[in-house]
């Protein structure tokens, strides 16, 4: 399970709105890839349409799509949204992660 707190899903919910997608019918995907300052970095996109190989996660009203490779890096991560002074935009809080980097936007497991 994955999950998404408030204040993140009030900005997707936004940025949807806005890129023209609708959270009742379209996806929020969540990923990793190789790459970044700790080994993996995550993925944030929109999607219309759920993918061969996609697990379908609810989270209140949001749907989240995770692709089969990334499931295990990302079990139990919470999406958080900082609008901050000492950062702002969307970051993962990953109980899997062992090492995370500054920005938070790469981690190794």
């Amino acid at each position: 399970m994955v999950f998404i707190s408030e204040k993140a899903k009030s900005k997707l919910i936004s940025l949807m709105k806005e890129e023209g997608f609708s959270h009742n019918v379209s996806f929020v995907r969540f990923g990793v890839k190789s790459g970044g300052c700790s080994g993996m970095s995550y993925e944030l996109t929109f999607d219309q349409e759920k993918q061969k190989g996609d697990r379908l996660f609810q989270h209140q009203e949001m749907k989240i799509l995770i692709d089969q490779n990334s499931i295990p890096y990302l079990e139990g991560t919470t999406l958080e949204y900082s609008d901050g002074l000492n950062g702002k935009g969307f970051y993962f809080k990953n109980p899997n992660a062992k090492h995370t980097c500054g920005c938070g936007k790469s981690f190794s497991s």
